[in-house]
């Protein structure tokens, strides 16, 4: 005889998916007829669904590593995307970040901000921006959308946004595009605004390549690439450049590793002094090109190569 299920479920024997239960207190009758209280049944679904882990939360969006160097690298940025017809067809401005750290925000003037760099989030950053999305649709003009709980299953930012509009990115001296067009803004948004502006990494993106951004930390330069290939194809590759002495991108640059941020692979050069932004676009066009051929180079890693893939290896860094 089998052992009966320890799991109730609502009528017809079948329980009902966490997106479908509505949303009540804690300590009520779930809704589902379970007969248990809805912290122990739907309610325990729904945490599990909203601290659910995407290791790719940007996969399949236009501009994949500009959206991934937003929430990760870039200080001061904003790219215009739309949502698609069914959420409205508006117009909203992408930010890497808002005032106080906000989600989003309704300015008074109707135009919608959403901000990638956040306090806290679910284990999908899709889901969190879209949440914010279209809470910020909603709400009055002239009203931020605050960090709120976890926003459990719904649509992300691959069924919202319309993909026929390109991202397309601009990256700002400071953020004072925060309250452009504006009045009667609060003391705390202009006092986040000037300590923001203080703190700001001067940051430039190339135009040649997509996602490599010059950035300027002190005295010192360094460029970060937010590349979209699989992680151990370009490892590999990385592997194959660094053994044959080309992965320095130019003369007096030193590649220093890279980081791993939401699921996408970023290396990073430091590079010579009074290196600008302009004097990468060449050589960044041609390490492209050779990256492009160590990646279709299938061959086994020669000896020399398994070693600089271990010191390419070593040097990594997850931020996310």
């Amino acid at each position: 005889m089998g052992k009966k299920s320890r799991s109730r479920t609502g009528t017809g024997g079948v329980a009902e998916p966490p997106g479908q239960v509505p949303v009540v207190g804690a300590r009520v009758p779930c809704p589902c007829g379970s007969g248990r209280r809805y912290k122990a049944c739907h309610g325990r679904m729904q945490r599990a669904e909203a601290v659910r882990f995407v290791g790719r939360p940007f996969e399949g969006l236009d501009g994949e590593p500009d959206w991934v160097a937003l929430r990760e690298i870039v200080p001061a940025a904003t790219a215009a995307v739309r949502t698609a017809p069914e959420y409205g067809a508006r117009d909203v401005t992408v930010s890497s970040v808002l005032p106080m750290a906000w989600p989003a925000m309704h300015r008074a003037d109707g135009s919608v901000l959403v901000g990638l760099q956040t306090r806290s989030g679910s284990g999908d950053a899709s889901r969190d921006v879209a949440a914010a999305l279209l809470a910020a649709l909603d709400t009055q003009p002239g009203t931020p959308v605050p960090p709120g709980e976890l926003p459990g299953p719904g649509p992300r930012l691959q069924d919202v946004l319309d993909p026929v509009v390109p991202f397309e990115v601009t990256v700002h001296p400071g953020f004072d595009y925060w309250l452009a067009g504006t009045e009667g803004v609060s003391d705390e948004v202009r006092e986040s605004m000037e300590r923001a502006n203080a703190a700001v990494v001067p940051t430039s993106r190339l135009t040649s390549v997509d996602a490599a951004y010059w950035c300027e930390i002190g005295t010192r330069r360094h460029l970060r690439w937010v590349l979209p290939q699989r992680e151990e194809d370009l490892l590999d590759a990385l592997a194959r450049l660094h053994a044959t002495e080309r992965s320095a991108l130019v003369d007096g640059a030193r590649y220093v590793g890279a980081f791993r941020a939401d699921g996408l692979l970023v290396p990073v050069w430091d590079l010579p002094p009074g290196t600008a932004a302009d004097d990468l676009e060449k050589p960044a066009v041609a390490w492209a090109r050779s990256l492009d051929e160590a990646l279709a180079d299938r061959a086994p890693l020669t000896a020399a190569e398994r070693r600089a893939r271990s010191g390419v290896v070593g040097r990594q860094l997850t931020l996310r």
